[in-house]
């Protein structure tokens, strides 16, 4: 009789243990998970903000369009940008819009 109480009791903290490892197998996924997905992304993020918080007046930037222009004008939100050798097209929009500033020096 107590042979079978010892087995039981063991069947009991196996499931437990099993739950325990179950869970660690999960946390261990999330943090694998966090570390080469949610990470990268954040580190762009910070850049990309840098990037555009960086902006002056004379840079050249590429924008989501395909298209490079000079800055010529700088609110909070947006940019006016100035496209081409005609002087006269200038083009408001987002500074979300651009994806690549280059400073008048670095060529």
């Amino acid at each position: 009789m107590s042979i079978l109480l010892t087995d039981a009791a063991a069947a009991e903290n196996t499931g437990t243990m099993g739950l325990v490892l179950t869970f660690a197998i999960y946390a261990v996924l999330f943090g694998a998970m966090w570390f080469f997905f949610m990470r990268p992304q954040k580190k762009e993020r910070k850049r990309i903000a840098a990037m555009l918080a960086a902006l002056e007046i004379g840079d050249c930037v590429l924008t989501t369009g395909g298209m490079i222009g000079i800055i010529i004008d700088i609110t909070d939100d947006t940019v006016i940008v100035e496209f081409g050798n005609n002087k006269n097209c200038r083009i408001p929009m987002e500074k979300s819009a651009i994806t690549r500033v280059e400073k008048p020096g670095e060529a």
